[in-house]
């Protein structure tokens, strides 16, 4: 039987740890397995973009160009990808042109080969410039359709939507399913349709997370209508929210028409690796195992802690139910956007606003912008009355125009104000992460020189954290003294410990 191979990519470096231990891992605690992941024979191995670049300045103090200059030094023999949110590159605003370019030539120059460029509202336009910035370094370009459900959405118009991604010089297709939403059926329709439309030797890749427990069967409908390559994590850094175990896909097609052509003394080697590494990251672990709540919700897994996390601060964590029921109704009236960063963070704490404090009675600067058309356009019409209230708040009109089109030039502000940092070096790639994260990077550039953190702890640290909680309780001698109010006046209560 002859067999056709399909690709894997690769996502322990970065979407496996985002999703399931809120990006904490440390550039040491990836190195050691770099050698086995550039030798297994993966399509390509994705480690950087995301929300990488920011958790790295946030809470690592690393320099992720440095995390992208090791990774190509370490692993030169595969693909290294990374995932580019369109014009707004890796942070949470659009760009202007002329820094989407400088970043997407800055990072082919660091290392990278596999740009894989979506939109959080799959607004082509808010895609064109940064995959013309790829072309021009002569890196791959893969054009991104964010798989959502609503009843607009529907197989012809993704199928048309990656014509329309091909036309803007994609070399490849990516189905990307952030919210595990893609079931079978629709998987195979979808690649199917894309195929019988472009051409068999259009590219795709497929990319679900495994929140619902249907992907793995989705993956192996998509192969069957024909995607050339999947997105999976090795089975130490897989399933709850994020994605299928790499060495489930190979054993899911022995004794079929396909083959991964992995290597599987290397998969147990890079398994094993992260078994060990995972546990430090305890602390930062989701609790979510699986979640069919989010076919009717569509509520990512991300996004529902999130909003979980928003209203436990308002006192209101009983509530989370009816925000849940709000989010879809939120989504109608913003023309069923997708749920993927920063569309999902808008419309869910828009969301919660509602809940706490009633329809629409204070709405954020960014859902009002997302109304106004200052994100891009969505698939459906936005609702008036919501379109008006948003224009009295904001007091600007809507717009139709590409939001990006409306941006003067920022580069040479953007370097005059980086370079005044202290500890800014005056790279290119200083004034990239100013301009990524302005409130963030004046605080990282000035501790930079004191190396990264790691923030994850061994087995030996939090024993002898535990040991010195255990041993400063039982060094407490003598009573304790409370103070306590009741009724409006303060007493003195002592405790004798027994």
């Amino acid at each position: 039987m002859s067999q056709r191979t399909i690709g894997v990519t690769e996502l322990a470096l970065r979407d496996a740890h985002q999703s399931l231990i809120a990006i904490r891992m440390a550039l040491e605690d990836m190195v050691d397995a770099c050698a086995d992941i550039d030798a297994a024979g993966y399509w390509s191995v994705e480690c950087w973009g995301g929300a990488t670049y920011d958790a790295c300045i946030r809470y690592l103090n690393e320099d992720p160009w440095v995390r992208l200059r090791t990774f190509r030094e370490l692993m030169p023999n595969s693909r290294l990808q990374m995932l580019l949110r369109g014009q707004n590159l890796l942070g949470y605003r659009h760009y202007e042109d002329d820094v989407v370019r400088r970043f997407v030539d800055k990072s082919a120059e660091n290392g990278m080969d596999v740009f894989r460029v979506f939109d959080a509202l799959n607004d082509p336009r808010n895609m064109a410039q940064a995959m013309q910035a790829v072309k021009a370094t002569g890196k791959h370009a893969q054009g991104t359709i964010c798989y959502t459900i609503s009843p607009l959405h529907t197989v012809e118009g993704y199928v048309k939507l990656a014509g329309q991604l091909l036309d803007m010089g994609a070399e490849s297709i990516a189905l990307k399913d952030m919210a595990a939403l893609l079931q079978p059926q629709p998987a195979y329709d979808i690649v199917r349709g894309i195929k019988e439309t472009y051409g068999e030797d259009v590219q795709i890749n497929v990319h679900c997370h495994a929140t619902t427990g249907v992907t793995l069967v989705s993956l192996m409908k998509a192969i069957e209508a024909g995607a050339d390559v999947v997105d999976t994590a090795i089975s130490s850094m897989s399933l709850g929210p994020g994605h299928n175990p790499t060495e489930s896909l190979v054993a899911m097609l022995e004794g079929t028409p396909y083959t991964t052509n992995l290597d599987a003394d290397r998969l147990i080697k890079i398994r094993d690796h992260f078994a060990k590494v995972r546990p430090k990251y305890a602390a930062f672990e989701s609790a979510t195992l699986v979640d069919t709540d989010i076919f009717s919700s569509q509520i990512p897994g991300g996004m529902l802690s999130n909003m979980e996390s928003q209203l436990k601060a308002q006192g209101a964590g009983d509530r989370i139910k009816e925000v849940m029921e709000e989010v879809p109704l939120v989504k109608a009236d913003a023309g069923h956007p997708p749920l993927v960063t920063p569309s999902s963070q808008i419309v869910g704490t828009q969301a919660v606003f509602n809940v706490l404090m009633g329809k629409y009675k204070v709405m954020t600067g960014e859902f009002a912008d997302l109304m106004l058309g200052y994100y891009g356009e969505c698939i459906g019409e936005r609702n008036p009355e919501v379109v008006a209230i948003a224009q009295a708040q904001a007091k600007k009109e809507p717009i139709t125009v590409r939001p990006a089109d409306l941006i003067p030039p920022e580069w040479d502000k953007l370097v005059s104000e980086a370079t005044a940092l202290p500890g800014a070096d005056g790279t290119d790639e200083d004034v990239l992460t100013y301009a990524m994260f302005p409130g963030v990077a004046p605080g990282f550039f000035s501790t930079r020189d004191e190396g990264p953190k790691n923030v994850g702890k061994t087995a030996e640290q939090l024993k002898a954290e535990a040991d010195a909680a255990s041993g400063s309780a039982n060094a407490v001698r003598g009573p304790i003294k409370y103070k306590v109010s009741l009724g409006g006046r303060e007493h003195s209560v002592s405790v004798e410990m027994a």
